[in-house]
């Protein structure tokens, strides 16, 4: 009995310090797994802030809350294990979600442009009777919603590519890594978009006349820049969800982006910004393309109007 139960303890022992080798590289995965996905970072960081744009300012740090945990909810509880699932069972799957998500990007990314354009051609004298006239508490929830559902699908291409990179650790890492990427991306995503969105409020504080002159200047100087900023990082946005929509599809094609960046290749900055043009551009066109699909198969399956007699 006593030399039985020495044995095992001489397992667990040993099973421990197999966890623990393979957990010490666990840090060394993290780093690498969000430099991988600090270009959809920045995107999701550049989209967010358009979402709390003429809503009350009181509401805009809870937005951000309600935004960040639905986030993090995605990611831990349902797109992580989705991709450990799918992963082991169907890999070759993952890439055609992935697709689907890209060009979802694309369409929300064009309707987005075509909205811009399309308000600067409409009559803004008076309302028209189409006009939907909704509550505070209304908007609030839709643009939360419309939030949530930009930021799943690049939940989900971070949580893939987090994924590819620990796909051959065992799966204690692969759990503990997903997981915190999950929580440190969330965390660090949501807080810098809280920093510019109370950026102006922070600008105000700075303003108080019992601040240095110089404190001052640079607060009144935050204060009048924040609109423009916050419109500009809407562009940004719209574009970077075009850009990274097409640039997901066209991996998933496998198809090869560096033939775009060949003739600028001396100039690292310059082949970068080709690239991303021509992918934002691709991505507007296969949105377009997604919308003209969508609106045919509403005229087709829609009912038609009934006639009213007179």
């Amino acid at each position: 009995m006593a030399t039985g139960l020495l044995a095992l303890l001489d397992d667990v022992a040993a099973l421990v310090k197999v966890s623990a080798a393979t957990l010490d590289d666990v840090p060394t995965q993290v780093a690498k797994t969000t430099g991988k996905v600090s270009g959809i970072v920045i995107d999701d960081t550049a989209v967010t802030p358009k979402y709390v744009v003429g809503l009350d300012p009181k509401r805009e740090l809870s937005i951000i809350y309600q935004i960040a945990k639905k986030s993090l909810i995605n990611k831990a509880i349902f797109l992580g294990p989705a991709a450990l699932v799918l992963g082991y069972f169907a890999p070759a799957v993952i890439p055609y979600l992935l697709m689907l998500g890209g060009a979802y990007l694309c369409f929300e990314g064009y309707e987005k442009v075509h909205s811009m354009f399309s308000k600067s051609h409409e009559p803004t004298d008076e309302p028209t009777e189409e006009m939907a006239v909704i509550t505070p508490e209304e908007l609030e929830k839709e643009r939360v919603g419309s939030a949530v559902r930009t930021d799943f699908i690049l939940s989900a291409e971070i949580m893939a590519i987090a994924y590819a990179t620990v796909a051959g650790s065992p799966l204690v890492n692969q759990i503990v890594v997903l997981m915190t990427v999950a929580v440190f991306i969330t965390i660090a995503v949501y807080g810098f978009v809280a920093l510019i969105v109370k950026a102006d409020d922070i600008g105000v504080h700075m303003a108080q006349d019992k601040f240095h002159p110089t404190t001052q200047k640079i607060g009144r100087g935050i204060v009048k820049s924040m609109p423009t900023f916050l419109v500009i990082l809407g562009y940004v946005g719209t574009a970077a969800m075009l850009w990274v929509g097409a640039e997901i599809i066209a991996h998933g094609l496998h198809l090869p982006l560096e033939v775009i960046e060949g003739p600028f290749a001396d100039i690292p900055a310059l082949a970068w910004f080709v690239k991303v043009l021509v992918l934002a551009l691709g991505g507007l066109l296969l949105g377009a393309i997604i919308a003209q699909v969508i609106n045919l198969g509403k005229r087709m399956f829609s009912k038609p109007a009934e006639k009213v007699a007179h």
